[in-house]
């Protein structure tokens, strides 16, 4: 093969590339209504309340479910907005 020159390909990868998906994964608790859950998941993680109501079900009988993903500065203030109003999340 003489006479052709090899490219090397060199794959740049941009801060997007390199987030990392996570999950806001909302706790039961013995303290909040199903109705306040719901209304929290749709005020602030922007559910439709079907999709909430189902999410509620879920955290009351497996113990916690992960209700939204998306990288940590996507999560943070949504897991911030459910600690405020008293319920109990995490990102994972």
């Amino acid at each position: 093969m003489a006479g052709h020159q090899h490219q090397k390909q060199v794959q740049v990868l941009t801060l997007e590339d390199t987030r990392v998906e996570r999950a806001l994964v909302l706790y039961n608790d013995e303290v909040n209504t199903f109705d306040w859950v719901i209304e929290c998941l749709v005020d602030i993680c922007q559910h439709s309340a079907e999709q909430a109501e189902q999410c509620a079900l879920i955290v009351h009988y497996k113990g916690k479910y992960a209700v939204m993903h998306g990288d940590y500065d996507f999560l943070e203030p949504r897991c911030t907005a459910l600690l405020d109003r008293g319920l109990s999340a995490e990102i994972h």
